[in-house]
């Protein structure tokens, strides 16, 4: 390949990839098989870290399974991760080994970051593309006949010529920032940090998640990544974040150790191996463009997060796939206008946008702090529905984790499974309600203060309380016509 600086006439090669993660690097793996002249640009050098949760779950898996990564000895000694815990204000709700949807396996991998990311650099490598270390992209401009790329590596200013340009550089992304007009809307946002621990106790192919009413709507949790030693981090949506904490996160994820009594137990006697780290995330946003003149998005960069989980390595990985099945005809015959991605965007809604609709909606319901008592309720139903009924189980943790699609979820036995337990619930306290209980006046007074402290603090906060009701209004919409659609096929 060759590379002249100015040389707006000349292709260089068929396809630029920006971003060298999951997403990026797995598209160059099949473009490059495809036998596509392919360009792999990353700022860093690999090996290189890239913060995250590490937890590879079932569906990334089986992705990886079909780029034949899995065989590789890296994934064959991974951390198995077969079991899934939930705790509530310390207290553990659910306890089961993970379910088996379908032809996936029943574990996930906890695999750092270092180490997945090479071994998909690698394989796109070995498929004939061409991977450019330490270059920053700084821009593009798309035209009728190409794309110019224009990136720097150390003091040189470059540009590359090329048919069609993939932004794959994660959530942060200079290419959707240039496609879109701007950045993400803070609605969209997730805050995260995490850090590695030593000296962990407990399972070590256990997934432990943490809710607190603390730190609610945000979640915490803990893989082990090998004997003793643990990925530990904790994730809120943006906005509830600048609304409610004025804390450092690291300082929150120091502060939520030794809170929470479940989580406490696991990291009593361990130390942080690393500092530290943060990172944000951009979730799924149907409304926002992943296409336009011979430039597509996909993976982080197009948002491709679940808003409910933050797992993005699954969807990374399929984007990448929907991207060559759906594109590769146009990228042979060199028809990559606007026009010819369009089914590429399709694509993505019609695998994602009902999935997504359901988690933004939970998510939006459950940002409103001040009905937490509510919220966490609403979860300790569904998780003790789980913890004893295999089949809901199934359900509740195949939703959470994007393998169960929100149809099933939907659908009126989940519900109707849900409500009775609910109504269970409700029947319980009102019993310990009645006079005879002994307890009565207290439960009264408990509940009374309880409902006025949620009123108090919604009238305190009038704009909260609008911003918060526009938001799932506008998720309920959302929802509801994702619904009509899925009923009307």
């Amino acid at each position: 390949m060759t590379f002249q600086v100015g040389a707006r006439e000349q292709i260089d090669a068929d396809i630029a990839i920006v971003g060298a993660g999951p997403a990026g690097a797995a598209a160059a793996c099949h473009f490059g098989r495809a036998g596509f002249r392919v360009v792999l640009f990353d700022q860093r050098r690999f090996p290189r870290d890239k913060v995250c949760g590490d937890f590879v779950g079932p569906a990334a898996l089986e992705e990886l399974d079909q780029l034949g990564l899995m065989s590789q000895e890296i994934f064959r000694h991974a951390t198995k991760i077969r079991n899934g815990a939930l705790y509530i204000n310390g207290e553990s709700v659910v306890a089961r080994p993970f379910p088996r949807i379908g032809n996936l396996r029943d574990y996930g991998l906890c695999l750092p970051r270092v180490l997945l990311d090479e071994a998909i650099v690698n394989a796109a490598v070995s498929s004939g593309a061409l991977l450019i270390e330490e270059a920053r992209v700084e821009g593009y401009e798309s035209d009728k006949t190409g794309v110019t790329v224009f990136y720097q590596r150390g003091d040189c200013h470059n540009c590359l010529r090329v048919r069609f340009l993939i932004g794959a550089d994660g959530s942060s992304s200079r290419i959707s920032r240039i496609l879109r007009g701007g950045k993400a809307p803070t609605r969209d946002r997730i805050v995260a940090v995490r850090a590695y621990f030593e000296g962990v106790c407990g399972p070590k192919d256990q997934g432990d998640l943490y809710i607190n009413s603390r730190f609610f709507p945000g979640y915490y949790w803990l893989f082990p990544t090998g004997s003793g030693t643990a990925n530990v981090g904790i994730g809120m949506p943006l906005e509830s974040w600048t609304a409610t904490k004025h804390q450092q996160m690291g300082e929150v994820l120091r502060n939520m150790i030794e809170f929470d009594s479940a989580i406490h137990s696991r990291l009593a006697h361990a130390k942080v191996r690393d500092k530290i780290v943060g990172w944000p995330l951009v979730t799924y946003n149907p409304r926002l463009p992943i296409v336009a003149n011979r430039v597509v998005l996909i993976g982080d960069a197009a948002g491709l997060i679940n808003p409910l989980s933050g797992e993005g390595i699954q969807y990374a990985l399929r984007s990448a796939r929907w991207c060559a099945e759906t594109l590769l005809g146009a990228v042979y015959g060199d028809t990559v206008s606007l026009l010819e991605l369009l089914p590429f965007a399709r694509r993505v809604q019609a695998e994602m946008r009902y999935d997504m609709a359901l988690s933004r909606f939970i998510i939006d319901l459950a940002s409103y702090r001040f009905l937490n008592p509510l919220w966490l309720s609403a979860l300790a139903v569904i998780a003790k529905r789980a913890s004893t009924n295999a089949d809901y189980y199934e359900l509740a943790a195949g939703l959470f984790t994007g393998i169960v699609g929100a149809r099933e979820f939907l659908a009126p036995p989940f519900l109707w499974s849900t409500a009775r337990s609910g109504l269970a619930t409700l029947g319980t306290a009102a019993m310990e309600m009645l006079p005879l209980a002994g307890r009565s006046g207290q439960n009264r007074t408990r509940l009374t203060d309880s409902i006025a402290s949620m009123v108090k603090d919604a009238v305190a906060h009038p704009v909260t309380t609008i911003r918060w009701s526009r938001d799932c209004a506008l998720s309920a919409f959302e929802l509801a016509t994702q619904m009509a659609i899925s009923g009307a096929q």
